[in-house]
C-alpha cells in the first residue's frame, strides 16, 4: 500500500459521510489531498486533511442545496456496496444508508459537527478548530443536530449474521410473492424509499406501513423472472441488501434494508443510474406493473 493511501482513505471516510456521494466526495479528497502535498511541514497529516475535508465538503453541501431541493422524487446517498461484507466492511451506524439519510435534514455546519463526533470521536476543542467556532457552541449544534435527527433514527442492529440471514429471507419470500412472510419480516411503520432521480421508475414519495410496503416490493421483485433480471444479497453501506443484475450483467437496483430489533424498519432502493455507475456498467428496468399507492 502506498504512503499516500491511508490519508485517502481517511479523507474518503470524512467526505463520504458528509455529502453522501461517491463522485462528490472522491473530488474533496482529490483536493485535500492536493493541498497536503502542497502544505510545507505538516506536523499532523490526518488532522490536517481531516479539517481540510471536512471544510470542503460544508463549501459543496452549501452550494449544492439548491440542486438536491430541485432533485426528482426522494433523495438517497449514492451506496457502497461490498461483497464479503462481513469481513471487508466495517459495521459502522455512521454509514448507513439510515444514518446518512437522517443527516439530510441537518445544516453544513450540524453535519460537520455530528459527524466529526460520532463517526470519528472527535474532542469538542478538535471540532472548533476545524468549524472555526467555540466549544461551547460546538456543544449546542451537537445537541441540535442530534435532535433534528433522532426521529429518523432506529437502533442499530450490528450483527452482520442477523442481517444477511434476514436479507435472504426476505428475498426469497419477494421472489414468490409471500405476503405474509414479508409483513412478519417489517416493521409496522416499515418505510419504503425510492430513488429514481427522474431516470429510473420509482415511487415518487416515500411508502410507509407492513402492508402497503410489502405489496410493493411483491410488485417488482415477485417478477424477477420475467424480467430476466436476478437479485443478488450484498453488504450496502454496512448493513446487509441485494443488487438487482439485469439479463446483460448490468447493475440495475442496489438496495440496504435497515434493521433493528429482528425486523426491516426502512427499505432504501437506490434506481437513479447516475448514482450506481461508480459500481459499474449501469441500466435501468422498466417496472411492470408501476408501484401506485394503495
Amino acid at each position: 500500500m502506498s504512503s499516500i493511501e491511508p490519508h485517502r482513505a481517511l479523507s474518503f471516510a470524512v467526505a463520504y459521510r458528509m455529502l453522501g456521494s461517491v463522485a462528490e466526495a472522491e473530488d474533496v479528497v482529490q483536493e485535500a489531498l492536493l493541498r497536503l502535498h502542497q502544505a510545507d511541514e505538516v506536523a499532523n497529516p490526518d488532522a490536517f486533511l481531516t479539517t481540510v475535508t471536512t471544510r470542503l465538503a460544508i463549501d459543496v453541501l452549501r452550494s449544492a442545496r439548491v440542486k438536491r431541493e430541485a432533485y426528482v422524487g426522494s433523495w438517497l446517498p449514492e451506496p457502497l456496496v461490498e461483497e464479503d461484507a462481513a469481513r471487508i466492511v466495517e459495521t459502522d451506524e455512521t454509514v448507513s444508508l439510515a444514518f446518512l439519510v437522517a443527516l439530510e435534514r441537518l445544516t453544513p455546519d450540524e453535519r460537520a459537527v455530528l459527524v466529526l463526533r460520532e463517526a470519528f470521536d472527535y474532542g469538542f476543542d478538535e471540532i472548533a478548530d476545524v468549524v472555526g467556532k467555540d466549544p461551547a457552541n460546538c456543544r449546542q449544534i451537537l445537541s441540535r443536530a442530534r435532535r433534528r435527527v433522532a426521529e429518523d433514527r432506529r437502533r442499530f442492529d450490528p450483527d452482520p449474521d442477523e442481517g444477511r440471514a434476514l436479507a435472504l429471507r426476505f428475498l426469497e419470500a419477494a421472489r414468490k410473492g409471500d405476503m405474509d412472510g414479508l409483513v412478519a419480516m417489517l416493521a409496522q411503520d416499515a418505510v419504503l424509499v425510492g430513488d429514481g432521480g427522474g431516470k429510473a421508475r420509482s415511487i415518487p414519495h416515500p411508502m410507509v406501513g407492513a402492508a402497503a410496503v410489502a405489496k410493493a416490493i411483491v410488485a417488482f421483485y415477485g417478477q424477477t423472472e420475467a424480467l430476466g433480471v436476478t437479485l443478488e444479497p450484498a453488504w450496502v453501506n454496512g448493513g446487509p441488501g441485494f443488487r438487482t443484475i439485469d439479463a446483460d450483467g448490468r447493475l440495475a437496483n442496489v438496495v440496504a434494508l435497515d434493521v433493528a430489533e429482528g425486523r426491516i424498519g426502512a427499505i432504501y432502493s437506490m434506481l437513479n443510474p447516475d448514482k450506481l455507475q461508480h459500481l459499474g456498467e449501469t441500466s435501468t428496468i422498466a417496472l411492470r406493473p408501476q408501484f401506485s399507492r394503495p
